[in-house]
């Protein structure tokens, strides 16, 4: 698993529970090269290569989500789980409707109509936490 927020070391001889209040636990600075829609149409219009700007995100974090076993992230993402099951489950059975047509023949240009999505529920709202 990689490195994120959740599994940072701490620095040496303190503890995640006993910082003082009001400073952050952790402070991550990204920077980033973006081209604005302004200076791609400049671009554009001049034939040449368009030049990316510098954008700077920072983030503090003051809590963790999962400190001392909140079980409120485990209970959304079980929730999440479900409804991902469910939506998949009438989605399929949509499509086992149409290929299995009203005059009790196979349709199978009808399963074009219908779109659905991979079946991505595992795990998902833990790693987004």
């Amino acid at each position: 698993m990689a490195r994120t927020a959740h599994h940072s070391p701490q620095s040496p001889g303190r503890n995640a529970h006993d910082g003082p209040p009001g400073r952050p636990w952790r402070s991550v600075e990204l920077r980033d090269l973006r081209y604005s829609a302004r200076e791609l149409a400049e671009a554009t219009r001049g034939s040449r290569r368009p030049r990316p700007r510098l954008v700077r995100r920072a983030v503090d974090v003051y809590a963790y989500p999962r400190l001392r076993h909140d079980r409120s992230v485990s209970f959304c993402a079980s929730v999440e789980e479900r409804r991902a099951r469910q939506r998949l489950r009438r989605r399929l059975g949509v499509l086992v409707g149409l290929v299995n047509g009203p005059a009790g023949g196979l349709d199978l240009d009808a399963a074009d109509a219908v779109d659905v999505a991979p079946a991505r529920h595992r795990r998902g709202a833990l790693w987004l936490a």
